[in-house]
């Protein structure tokens, strides 16, 4: 046990709990920034996310909260398109030779534009009414998976997204309650960052110590973070959690 590697995903796990703020977006620029190279921290992360989403997941298939359908047509454009991502980065010999670099660089600009939605969602506190909304699932088929083919890019290359960018993206297009978009968002998040993941740990890149030791600490930092979040005001937590992401990602760009 690494008691330092321990109590930095205690601290992550607490704000994670505190805010909701995605763990990955808190996470990897905290690895990189303490020297940890990019590729293992994004393969890392993805690794440790597949496993707190697992059990996300079949909590929120125990309470009947995911949209099957949704998480099928986003997973069919996000799983090739992350895998796409990694292969890319790791077999086209231009993009090798500077991979640290190019996911550094992408890392910082996509948590940017994380920050910024985050600030703005808290002030909105839902989209309103428009016509995709009023389009049943089968009808928004291509589309769906037009979004995971994007966004899972995104993912497959930083680990960052699997839950904030696709989070939006289903409350703007999708007409879902609070209950079954977080566990829709979840179920669809294990899938991509597990097929990611799994595509990282055939390249070896995966430190499984660092990983099992964040968990150590993360997981009774969210279970304490989310008991306290009750007892403290919501929305400015997370106004202060994304300026601190913004920082992050201004940092590596």
């Amino acid at each position: 046990m690494d008691w330092s590697i321990a109590l930095m995903g205690l601290f992550v796990g607490l704000l994670v709990g505190l805010t909701g703020v995605g763990g990955a977006a808190l996470l990897t620029p905290l690895l990189v920034l303490l020297g940890i190279q990019p590729t293992v921290a994004v393969a890392t992360d993805l690794f440790y996310n597949s496993i707190t989403k697992l059990f996300g997941s079949i909590q929120h298939y125990r309470q009947k909260t995911i949209n099957f359908k949704v998480t099928k047509y986003l997973a069919f454009g996000s799983i090739p398109s992350a895998i796409a991502a990694i292969l890319l980065l790791e077999l086209y010999p231009p993009l090798h030779e500077i991979q640290e670099t190019v996911i550094k660089h992408t890392l910082g600009i996509v948590l940017i534009v994380v920050a910024i939605l985050s600030i703005a969602k808290q002030w909105i506190s839902r989209f309103s009414t428009n016509r995709w909304q009023e389009k049943s699932d089968e009808e928004k088929k291509w589309m769906t998976i037009g979004i995971g083919v994007a966004l899972g890019f995104i993912v497959g290359m930083t680990s960052i997204g699997s839950g904030s960018l696709f989070a939006l993206a289903m409350m703007f297009f999708f007409r879902m309650g609070a209950a079954e978009l977080v566990g829709t968002d979840i179920a669809h998040a294990f899938l991509l960052v597990s097929a990611a993941g799994i595509m990282h740990a055939g390249f070896g890149n995966i430190d499984y110590h660092l990983a099992f030791n964040l968990l150590a600490g993360s997981v009774p930092g969210v279970l304490l973070g989310s008991g306290l979040s009750a007892k403290l005001p919501g929305k400015p937590l997370r106004t202060i959690m994304a300026a601190i992401i913004l920082i992050s990602g201004l940092k590596m760009v």
